[in-house]
């Protein structure tokens, strides 16, 4: 009867050490499972952090870009505006037809000018205009002869004036001379001419000139 009670009593031991066994396996198997599901969920973590960052920085980099396109169209259009002529644009000569004119005497005795304003579009002047003068009971032919001057050229905005300045010889001599009536003008590189009422006298002499010079077009006192 002893022997059997020993017997139960071992029985049951075994059996309570397999129970303790089997409830240790199963803790440790449930920490395993919980350390395995947290390892991934922390390494996915930086990933995606990451990830956004580098979203991110692209966005930026896009802003950069369309800031930049945009400076550029506006530099082109600063430039567009500028423009290469600044409003003048030079058509060539100036044509008679295309100046009126206006006398006055100079400053000093034996000078005096002529100014040409342009009326229509730019146009440019450059070289000795063909001056002759009339009068009654003057010679045939009388002109200007051109002075040692360089010419310059001028070019002349609708609106501009410009001058050139004819000398002569004036009368000093207490008789009373000779005087023109007319001048004749023919702009540089004209063949057309226009009359201009003007009273220069000068003394008589055997040719009846004056000693007439003229000047090119935009020099002396404008």
């Amino acid at each position: 009867m002893r022997a059997q009670k020993l017997t139960i009593a071992a029985v049951a031991l075994a059996a309570g050490l397999s129970l303790t066994a089997c409830q240790g396996h199963d803790d440790s198997a449930s920490g395993s499972d919980d350390a395995g599901s947290g390892a991934p969920s922390s390494a996915s973590s930086p990933a995606a952090s990451g990830s956004s960052s580098s979203a991110s920085g692209s966005s930026g980099s896009s802003g950069s870009s369309s800031s930049g396109s945009s400076s550029a169209g506006g530099s082109t259009g600063g430039g567009s505006n500028d423009g290469s002529g600044g409003g003048q644009i030079n058509t060539g000569p100036c044509k008679t037809a295309n100046l009126s004119f206006t006398t006055s005497h100079g400053m000093g005795e034996g000078d005096f000018m002529v100014a040409m304003k342009n009326t229509s579009d730019a146009c440019s002047l450059k070289g000795f205009p063909g001056v002759d003068l009339k009068g009654e009971g003057a010679p045939e032919g009388t002109s200007a002869v051109r002075s040692k001057v360089a010419p310059v050229t001028v070019v002349l905005k609708s609106g501009e004036q410009t001058r050139f300045h004819l000398h002569y010889e004036p009368n000093t001599s207490g008789g009373s001379g000779f005087t023109f009536t007319t001048l004749v003008v023919t702009p540089p590189n004209e063949t057309h001419s226009t009359s201009l009422p003007v009273s220069i006298n000068v003394p008589i002499s055997e040719d009846g000139t004056g000693n007439l010079t003229v000047d090119p077009v935009g020099t002396g006192k404008q």
